[in-house]
């Protein structure tokens, strides 16, 4: 990361005060970032991609193609990309789709893979699924059809954002924002628009997604009252949260929690709300999350012992909660407590963290941190890559 951020400078004939001064952020972190000497936090990367006018993936490398390649992840991509191209051309006379109910069923499957880290397995059955989706929604349209294909969709985001295409996660949530609009689905067009705010949390445009949480929660304004909007609400509250707090404004992600955290008791654990994870357990997760972003990595330390992951919790959740507690753990100087914790995540969600540049970052973090590297974080930087 550090190399990039240096290469794109040197592009743009910027010396490190002058990076430093558009991005915001002090002389002395851009110099220990760029000399590996510091991890790059999420807030960090996105306001030097800014000020360098490229994208955070060009910062952090993704998508991380060496790695894609030996786990055989990057001959799914492309399946994936001309499956989404087939939205707008009706009814395929080669398919005979099967009922909607059937197609529910295993678009539902494929969110519980996603949700289990099954990220290879999921990105190998969805393209068939998605053209199969997509000629029930044009041969016999009906709001279950259309919702069926806007999960395919969704899908195709969490896959691509998880492998690091960005490109095609924005494309994804284009899609699956035409489908909810010809589901007449308010909750769907809500939950869209969350997970296009945190597409601009990632590249640090925070205004922007600030007002698409805005947008998401006018739209919950249509929907029924009940369980399944409670839960849109309050996950838009959380992604309001982050938007905060990565924006240095925590007295506003704090009072965005603690709203969220009120619906919570009214929902319960609803990890299945279209497959939010909402409730308790999240509203905690980003307590942590918001204190990190922050740079409060001692407070952040300390409110993750606090917080109980259930059993039956998603693994693509808990794993990136314990990811987000190894950064945490890093910057407060407990190496050995951080290793530990991302050889936790490694083994919840291996797909998952591998492609994670957090996790990277976190890595090259303890390799600086240790005069000699002991066997474990040798096996992980390379796991990860590096």
């Amino acid at each position: 990361m550090g190399e990039r951020i240096a290469q794109y400078r040197k592009l743009r004939h910027l010396t490190q005060r002058e990076l430093a001064a558009r991005a915001h952020i002090s002389y002395s972190m851009l110099a220990k970032v760029e000399q590996g000497a510091k991890p790059a936090t999420p807030a960090v990367i996105a306001a030097v991609a800014r000020a360098l006018f490229v994208q955070t993936v060009d910062l952090t490398g993704q998508p991380y193609m060496t790695e894609l390649r030996q786990d055989e992840l990057d001959v799914l991509i492309q399946p994936i990309r001309e499956a989404l191209d087939l939205y707008d051309l009706g009814a395929d006379p080669d398919i005979a789709p099967r009922p909607v109910d059937e197609l529910h069923t295993a678009a539902e499957h494929l969110c519980a893979l996603i949700r289990g880290t099954h990220i290879k397995d999921a990105a190998r059955e969805l393209p068939a699924l998605m053209t199969e989706a997509t000629t029930a929604a044009h041969s016999t349209p009906s709001a279950k059809a259309w919702q069926v294909l806007a999960s395919t969709y969704r899908t195709a985001y969490d896959i691509t954002t998880k492998l690091g295409y960005s490109d095609l996660c924005v494309v994804a949530l284009d899609r699956m924002a035409w489908a909810a609009e010809r589901a007449s689905d308010p909750v769907l067009a809500g939950v869209r628009q969350y997970l296009r705010s945190i597409v601009y949390l990632r590249s640090g445009q925070f205004e922007l997604g600030k007002r698409l949480v805005g947008v998401g929660m006018d739209t919950l304004g249509q929907a029924d009252t009940g369980q399944v909007r409670d839960v849109a609400v309050g996950q838009l509250h959380l992604g309001a949260a982050m938007l905060a707090a990565r924006s240095g404004d925590g007295e506003t992600a704090a009072e965005h929690i603690a709203q969220a955290a009120r619906i919570s008791e009214v929902t319960g654990e609803a990890t299945q709300v279209h497959w939010l994870s909402f409730g308790p357990t999240n509203v905690a997760v980003h307590q942590v999350a918001t204190l990190a972003e922050q740079y409060k990595y001692a407070e952040a330390v300390r409110a993750a012992e606090r917080v109980r992951i259930p059993a039956n919790w998603p693994a693509s959740r808990a794993a990136a909660h314990i990811a987000e507690v190894a950064r945490a753990q890093l910057w407060v100087g407990r190496s050995e407590a951080s290793l530990k914790s991302l050889q936790h995540a490694r083994t919840l969600a291996p797909q998952q963290m591998r492609y994670h540049p957090m996790v990277r970052e976190t890595v090259t973090g303890l390799v600086s941190a240790h005069r000699s590297t002991p066997d474990t974080l040798t096996n992980m930087a390379h796991w990860v890559g590096i």
